[in-house]
């Protein structure tokens, strides 16, 4: 069995680093030995070894003298050790801090290492903010495509193609320079034909869309459909999924997300664009050695891309590090709070700077509101609150349960099927009503809009009264035709929006959940706004009002109601509070409505956790079954560490190695017949005195490089774990020391500890695994899976569900 080595193809395991058990049909080959260097792409420059030989007698190599390339790297869908990857950057840097005392260029190596994150934070941000840009640019574009075209110049929107028309004010969005389709092909837009055509026009730009947009995600990046924030968070956690942030990933998502949001699906870009910009935050890393090598500080960097992909969704930077640190974050420092902020200022500032709305603001719902409110709204805005955390609630039992069938049954092996169906039915239902046909973002700021003497919009056909007008503001009137019109439209837009968005989020394209749930409460607040403000014009004499609405005066906001009613079913969907509540005083560019945004978000928060403790993040992450170790939980159960170790009883014994009595024979043997991520090793089988924990992966790219590389290394040689071999006979091949890919402090709890103290220590240090002992010898092993099952268990769910899926 001399030189006999492992096959390339051995390192490609599916397994989860937190599956300690065996896996049917895993299997590795050692009997063939590969033509092929093995990791050909990470031993580029294996210069470095010198292997010295056997010369006669028994020679004790340390083959791992310098790291090797492949050793302390982590496998697909495995997690990180946190305490290790921080423990290697401590490290790191107090090298770097040593050598900077040593010369002019060690100095300015240390400097550039300590200005390197923010330089990586400058890039992201000026990336993301790029992107965002681009994105609206084009969404805004293909959106009114659907409707028509601008003969002036086929690259402008419709906005923007009257903005040189010298059309009157009332008239602006009928400027002859933009013509609709049956415009177009008639030569004229009158008549029950006209609009037929517009209709089939608008349904087929949509379908093409949408169709476009599921054909480039199943094709090219699987990985680019959703939201991806429950990934985000997942990953943030330590849990590693390649490609989820790769380049392809990027391009894709980039690409098919201005196609969704145009197809006029309820769904929109916010969610989508905090995937975007950690992609970009990720690909970036690796301009950075510090970031490239260490998978804990690529994570904080992540953070921060996160906080500038919400800065440029709503155009709000404080609350971009807010909803990264309340809502994705797993880790987060000082230090990223920091960057954090610096990120989402300058990805905020670009997209000011590129305008993609020509209105010099980061969001086309921006809106300012100048009269106070008063004291008894409070009531309604209690009110629209309970309806965020009912809708909020129904939502999320009703898209997981449709989302679980989708997985379990035959509707999921047709994601472009699904996809055009949804479509259709979205955009057959759309275009009758003008508020549904119009891009959702749009809704929203016309929801959010304060009426002014120049509003054209249904919204504000009230009857006027001119007398009463006091400067810029209208007193509280009388509804019009117009305003009951729309008034009809918006509820059936709402019973639309409702139900249509529980299909939508989860389909194989990318899907944000913000602009739908903020569009839900926004024509809910609208509805209510109007019906109070009518009220108060109609009984101004009752109790409620007639201390401060008197007749004549502008009481009621009906945006404000809309605002508050977004923000409490956008709480009531994501479970957010603060982050929340400043982004939407961000979005008004005022702290007076605070108070009500605050009570709505509470409110909203207090019915959605009586009804489930879930947000729709975290129900994705246990739908699909990610490894995540919620912190806001409490464990709460008498149970302790025995009770969950492996094995069990009637179990097999712990699978181990010794320090130094096996041969590589035997260790290629147990790694072959195992699927375990790593193993205890002990002093003898017979005592089970610890001595470490080594990692299968290290493991394999030690003895393969060993075999490969340095001349001795049999299958006979025996392994040595430990500073000193125990002597051998002359003829005895060389000895393999592996004591540099020992894990000598690995963490360990007795057998009697509770669990709530072992799930403390998974959480707060981000643990992969756990050795449990008893009177210091070695009893089992306690896994991060381990810990997530027997939550489940405790909380009568399926144990099985915590596999990845």
């Amino acid at each position: 069995m001399d030189q006999k080595g492992y096959r390339r193809g051995s390192f490609q395991s599916a397994t989860s680093d937190e599956d300690m058990l065996e896996i049917a049909g895993a299997s590795m080959d050692f009997s063939i030995a590969d033509d092929d260097p093995p990791l050909d792409r990470e031993m580029g420059g294996f210069s470095s070894y010198n292997g010295g030989g056997m010369n006669g007698t028994s020679t004790m190599m340390d083959f791992l003298e310098e790291p090797l390339p492949g050793v302390g790297t982590y496998e697909d869908f495995n997690t990180i050790d946190w305490v290790r990857e921080k423990s290697r950057d401590r490290d790191r840097h107090r090298e770097i801090t040593n050598r900077s005392k040593e010369s002019t260029w060690a100095l300015l190596h240390s400097v550039s290492d300590a200005f390197s994150g923010w330089l990586l934070m400058l890039l992201i941000g000026l990336l993301a903010g790029s992107l965002a840009g681009l994105i609206d640019i084009s969404a805004h574009w293909m959106t009114d495509l659907k409707e028509g075209v601008c003969l002036a110049g086929f690259w402008f929107n419709h906005e923007h193609c009257c903005w040189k028309s010298n059309t009157t004010f009332t008239d602006r969005d009928k400027c002859p320079e933009w013509k609709s389709w049956s415009q177009l092909i008639l030569g004229h837009g009158e008549g029950a034909f006209a609009y037929i055509l517009n209709y089939f026009m608008y349904v087929t730009w949509a379908l093409m869309f949408s169709l476009l947009a599921v054909l480039l995600v199943k094709g090219f990046a699987p990985y680019a459909c959703g939201s991806g924030i429950p990934e985000i968070k997942t990953i943030l956690s330590g849990f590693i999924i390649r490609g989820y942030l790769g380049k392809w990933t990027l391009v894709i998502k980039t690409i098919t997300l201005v196609l969704a949001v145009s197809s006029g699906l309820s769904l929109g870009k916010e969610g989508p664009l905090v995937h975007v910009a950690c992609c970009c935050g990720n690909i970036l890393c690796h301009l950075f050695t510090k970031y490239r090598k260490n998978e804990a500080k690529r994570r904080e960097v992540l953070s921060a891309a996160a906080a500038a992909g919400v800065s440029v969704a709503f155009g709000a930077p404080i609350g971009g590090v807010l909803f990264s640190l309340e809502e994705v974050s797993y880790y987060f420092p000082l230090k990223t709070l920091w960057r954090s902020f610096f990120a989402a200022l300058v990805a905020a500032f670009t997209l000011r700077s590129i305008n993609p709305f020509g209105n010099s603001r980061l969001v086309l719902f921006y809106v300012e509101f100048h009269m106070p409110w008063h004291l008894l709204e409070l009531v309604p805005f209690i009110l629209l609150g309970i309806f965020g955390g009912l809708w909020g609630a129904f939502f999320i039992r009703s898209n997981i349960a449709w989302c679980r069938r989708r997985k379990t049954t035959r509707l999921g092996k047709y994601p472009v099927l699904e996809v055009l169906v949804v479509t259709a039915i979205t955009a057959v239902l759309a275009f009758p009503n003008e508020y549904t046909r119009m891009s959702t973002s749009e809704l929203i700021s016309e929801l959010f809009n304060d009426c002014g003497i120049l509003d054209s919009s249904k919204l504000c056909e009230y009857v006027n009264d001119f007398n009463s007008t006091k400067g810029d503001d209208l007193p509280d009137r009388a509804a019009g035709p117009g305003v009951y019109t729309a008034m009809w439209q918006l509820a059936l837009a709402l019973i639309m929006k409702v139900f249509i968005t529980i299909f939508t989020f989860g389909m194989k394209v990318p899907s944000g959940l913000f602009i739908p749930s903020m569009a839900v409460g926004a024509i809910a607040g609208r509805l209510l706004g109007v019906a109070v403000e009518q009220l108060a014009f109609y009984h101004h004499d009752w109790a409620i009002f007639s201390g401060w609405c008197s007749q004549g005066a502008d009481c009621i906001t009906p945006g404000l109601y809309a605002m508050v009613g977004a923000a409490a079913c956008l709480g009531g969907v994501t479970r957010m509070t603060v982050s929340l509540v400043v982004i939407m005083f961000e979005l008004t560019g005022g702290l007076e409505y605070i108070v009500p945004l605050m009570a709505a978000a509470m409110t909203s928060k207090w019915v959605a956790d009586a009804i489930g403790r879930e947000g729709i993040y975290d129900a994705h992450i246990r739908l699909n079954g990610y490894p995540f170790l919620e912190a806001k939980e409490e464990f709460s159960h008498k149970t302790r560490a025995m009770d969950v170790m492996r094995p069990r009883k009637n179990d097999p014994p712990l699978t181990v190695i010794t320090q130094d009595t096996m041969t590589v024979e035997d260790v290629e043997i147990i790694v072959t017949s195992t699927t375990y991520s790593g193993y205890p090793v002990v002093v003898s089988r017979a005592s089970q005195r610890l001595v470490g924990f080594v990692l299968r992966r290290d493991l394999i790219i030690s003895i393969e490089n060993a075999r490969k590389k340095q001349d001795g290394i049999v299958s006979t040689s025996v392994i040595c774990f430990t500073d000193y071999c125990p002597p051998l006979p002359p003829s005895s091949p060389s000895v393999l020391k592996l004591r540099s890919i020992l894990d000598l402090s690995p963490f360990t709890v007795t057998d009697e500890t509770p669990m709530e103290i072992v799930v403390d220590i998974f959480r707060k240090l981000g643990l992969r695994q756990c050795l449990v002992t008893h009177n210091g010898k070695l009893l089992g092993i306690i896994t991060k899976k381990d810990v997530l099952k027997h939550i489940a268990q405790m909380a009568n769910q399926d144990p099985d569900s915590i596999l990845f899926n």
